[in-house]
């Protein structure tokens, strides 16, 4: 049968709005009644009634069949209910009537829970994540339980690409595998260590008492997992002040653990390029912002590690990316005037030296802002470095506004989709997308709440249902987090470890309508794109991971938690 509810499959939080939806073509199978005379009841655990409700045609400001799954939705809305409790969802007839009538269920859904415990533990363990895709370390049974694991690809003396026409080694030990492949991106680590340390520098320690660590639950807090990273990265600078562009198997590896990986071909660092060089930069300015407190000495090497790799780009405007694809992912950004602007910025908000205002009120011209942060497209962090800083307040009224402009946007979008997301295309990581908006609207909230009568936090906290299970393929897109999660994600540690469950917490691509993987002999479960998604591991368009989702999930989950 299929499913008829579209909810949150994980929990909603006491205080939040709390919305799901019945598909009144699946209601159809199960009754003659209208969907105007059904009833829905929310019982707890212990079979306590805690609230009675009818259903509204439409959702949100849509009404109609949704454009991209053809399902007719109707709102259900238990937002009064606030008691603390795991509970379901049950369609009913025959609630109303004659006293003493038991109402037919035609549907029960599976448990969530409504509380602030389960935001908790998903930021928990998408941290906990990161730490499972360290490399070049061994994963201690005692943190990492059935996922342990011998070090493998310790990298600390590898040679360089024959491309680079380079002679000897070089150490470029330790980093996090960026997705379900066993390459080591400075592209795409710096949009993920950036946005990770965003939550660090705005959650001001609230998330390290949530993670702070020592069992097998929670090893390391977040800025000690995010300094993991950090190090590899100053690993990857060279002696000139270049950052070189990552590191890579020779050829793609099949389904094997690292250990199997390791042994079975060498691997390689790959280029040096302008964006790399300016990733390494804002990333590195913004580790200055976050560690200065705890580790002086940390925070300056990395402050001084970006001011040499700023130089460099600034020497070296228009280094190309490697364009060698034959064993991990091309990342390749012909536009690095964004990174240029996320550079200046961070170093900026650490020490606002007169020459850097002329050139960020340029970057500010020529880098119009996006509804949510990606590793081609970085100059949001620009806008958000700006919007936080207090050394001038003109620009950070500037950048403030024009990220509300943004935020509403969001929403404005949000409130004409079916589903209540912003996004009008499901592209490859989708979810990353969803959860880069959501985190736009959360910081925006931090001193803003409501546009136009529209509350942030509503709509922010809407995308993220939509991630964890209320949309159309019923699916809760985190591993570990629900009883609909991912079994299958395109991700060699799970596939070649052993173990049947996958690595929890990894947050998986979701619904892409471009579906890049059908020569691979996927089976999507239908034509339209809002059904363009499959747990099945070949299924690299639609269920890989990567860390550049799951950090804005990681980002925003930390912020509710704050507040």
């Amino acid at each position: 049968m299929e499913i008829p509810v579209r909810y949150n499959h994980v929990g909603y939080a006491p205080d939040a709005a709390k919305i799901f939806f019945v598909v009144s073509e699946e209601l159809k199978k199960l009754t003659r009644e209208p969907v105007e005379k059904l009833r829905f009841r929310i019982v707890s655990s212990e079979g306590a009634v805690l609230h009675v409700g009818s259903f509204r045609e439409g959702s949100f400001d849509h009404q109609g069949s949704c454009d991209y799954s053809a399902e007719t939705l109707w709102t259900g809305d238990f937002s009064a209910v606030k008691k603390e409790c795991a509970c379901s969802i049950q369609i009913c007839e025959n609630i109303e009537g004659c006293e003493g009538v038991f109402p037919k269920v035609l549907f029960e859904s599976e448990k969530f829970e409504i509380g602030k415990a389960w935001i908790e533990r998903q930021l928990k363990a998408n941290i906990k994540s990161f730490y499972f895709q360290r490399s070049g370390v061994e994963l201690e049974e005692k943190f990492a339980g059935k996922w342990a694991r011998p070090a493998s690809h310790l990298d600390d003396c590898i040679g360089f690409h024959p491309m680079m026409n380079r002679d000897g080694f070089w150490n470029a030990q330790g980093g996090w595998y960026d997705a379900g492949d066993y390459g080591k991106y400075i592209v795409n680590g710096g949009v993920s260590v950036g946005t990770l340390l965003l939550a660090s520098l705005l959650c001001e320690g609230s998330v390290e008492s949530i993670t702070q660590g020592g069992t097998w639950e929670q090893p390391y807090s977040l800025k000690d997992e995010v300094r993991f990273e950090l190090e590899f990265f100053l690993r990857m600078l060279d002696d000139d002040g270049g950052v070189f562009f990552k590191v890579t198997p020779e050829r793609w590896d099949s389904f094997v653990s690292p250990e199997v990986s390791d042994r079975s071909q060498k691997r390689l660092i790959l280029g040096k390029s302008t964006s790399s060089t300016l990733n390494f930069a804002g990333s590195l300015a913004m580790a200055a912002l976050v560690y200065r407190k705890d580790d002086a000495f940390f925070a300056g090497r990395c402050l001084d590690a970006s001011r040499r790799a700023y130089r460099w780009a600034l020497d070296n405007p228009k280094v190309d990316w490697p364009r060698n694809t034959e064993g991990s992912g091309g990342y390749g950004d012909d536009n690095v005037n964004d990174e240029f602007f996320w550079a200046r910025a961070a170093l900026f908000c650490n020490e606002p030296e007169e020459s850097l205002y002329p050139l960020l009120r340029e970057d500010m011209k020529s880098n119009g802002p996006r509804l949510g942060l990606d590793w081609r497209d970085t100059q949001n962090f620009g806008w958000i470095l700006l919007s936080l800083q207090h050394h001038d307040k003109v620009l950070q009224k500037r950048a403030r506004e024009t990220l509300e402009g943004c935020a509403w946007e969001i929403m404005r979008l949000q409130k004409e989709d079916a589903y209540g997301i912003s996004i009008r295309k499901f592209i490859w990581g989708s979810n990353g997308e969803i959860s880069n908006h959501a985190l736009t609207l959360a910081i925006v909230n931090l001193w803003r709440h409501e546009i136009n009568g529209e509350a942030l936090d509503f709509w922010c906290r809407e995308q993220l249902n939509f991630v964890y299970g209320r949309n159309p393929v019923n699916y809760s897109f985190v591993t570990g987090s629900a009883w609909s999660s991912p079994v299958n994600p395109h991700h060699r540690i799970s596939h070649g470890d052993g173990v049947e469950d996958p690595v929890p917490g990894l947050l998986v691509g979701g619904i892409n309508g471009d579906r890049q993987d059908l020569r691979r002999g996927v089976r999507y479960p239908g034509d339209l794109p809002g059904l363009s998604y499959a747990d099945q591991q070949p299924s690299f368009a639609s269920n890989e991971t990567a860390i550049n989702w799951n950090a804005p999930l990681t980002a925003v989950l930390a912020l509710l938690c704050r507040s």
